[in-house]
């Protein structure tokens, strides 16, 4: 149901995931990545600023993929929903979560680490999950140990990825697209200058275009 957006996330490839302290950051963050080539964000939900946060990424990049992060409970799929967010996705399988955004029909990326996990989603007609944190979860190697008998699966690795081993993990057909933080790290912008943000999601664009052109 969501091969649409699932071709989305292939040609985006890298999902930046944003962590906002301030609503006034939304706009420049916006900017800085639509400037780098890098056309989402994933809008954590960690900070209260998360929902106002989506609805002013998307007043500043009407064209820009915004979509909410670390969604615990349907509460925050409502609420980002409601920001406008184009995608949910969640650290870990909650079936509730899931199919409260399978009867909404907006496209939801829960986190799946093992074979029972990946099997739920599946079941629930998901075709791509999360897998987080990647490093701590053997990364590539179990993501190809899972895509085995699961055949057709693919994941969005988030949590230890990096421009050191951004090649590895695009070059496999297990892998959709990546989640990262290295672009984006709160420092970077903590003085009101983004243009550390740019040059870095510039890097990373470059360095995944020469993996998948």
């Amino acid at each position: 149901m969501y091969e649409s957006f699932y071709k989305t996330l292939e040609e985006l490839l890298i999902v930046p995931v944003v962590v906002l302290d301030s609503e006034s950051q939304a706009a420049p963050m916006a900017d800085a990545l639509m400037a780098a080539g890098m056309c989402s964000a994933e809008v954590t939900f960690r900070t209260d600023a998360a929902a106002g946060s989506i609805r002013a990424m998307r007043d500043a990049q009407p064209k820009m993929h915004v979509g909410a992060g670390t969604v615990l409970t349907v509460g925050q799929a409502d609420a980002a929903i409601a920001s406008g967010a184009e995608f949910i996705v969640s650290p870990g399988f909650d079936a509730e979560v899931v199919s409260h955004c399978i009867e909404r029909e907006v496209p939801v990326l829960p986190g799946t680490v093992t074979p029972s996990e990946v099997s739920a989603a599946r079941k629930l007609g998901l075709t791509v999950t999360k897998f987080f944190p990647a490093a701590q979860y053997g990364g590539l190697d179990t993501i190809k140990a899972l895509c085995a008998p699961f055949v057709g699966h693919r994941f969005m690795p988030t949590g230890g990825v990096s421009k050191a081993n951004l090649a590895d993990y695009l070059g496999s057909d297990s892998i959709v697209a990546v989640g990262g933080t290295w672009m984006v790290k709160p420092a970077l912008f903590a003085d009101g200058d983004f243009s550390q943000v740019e040059r870095l999601a510039a890097e990373a664009m470059a360095a995944a275009h020469a993996v998948r052109g």
